[in-house]
């Protein structure tokens, strides 16, 4: 009987796999980094081998983001029993947008804007169309 990878682990998979796309960092590069092989990130990403603290740690350390990235955003069906008191919100939709090739993509280039100034025009003008265009 073949079981299902534990959703903790997806998500956090998926997590690890956002992090790295939006640096732009390919899977051999972050296993070099790890001492692993890319298969092994292959497996992290899709949930498949759970990763552990000390590893994840490391990831941490790598990907520039505090452990708790790894876990923000969960959906309740991943949460189980651990769910606490939580408010339900909107996360989960904004995590498949983030996971998005256009979000990341849009994301690089905003960043790639080398002053701060300008970059904090667009996002104004972002904004702004965004108020006053109804969503999809």
């Amino acid at each position: 009987m073949v079981s299902k990878p534990d959703p903790i682990d997806v998500h956090v998979g998926a997590r690890v796999r956002l992090r790295r796309s939006l640096l732009g960092m390919s899977q051999e590069k972050l296993g070099t980094a790890l001492g692993l092989t890319f298969q092994q990130i292959q497996k992290y990403e899709r949930g498949a081998n759970r990763i552990g603290s000390s590893r994840l740690y490391k990831l941490s350390r790598i990907l520039d983001v505090p452990v708790a990235f790894f876990f923000e955003d969960m959906p309740d069906d991943a949460k189980g029993e651990y769910g606490g008191l939580e408010e339900n919100s909107s996360a989960a939709f904004a995590g498949n947008m983030l996971a998005r090739r256009e979000t990341i993509d849009l994301l690089r280039a905003y960043y790639g804007i080398s002053s701060a100034e300008v970059r904090r025009r667009i996002y104004e003008v972002a904004k702004a169309i965004s108020e006053e265009t109804p969503s999809d």
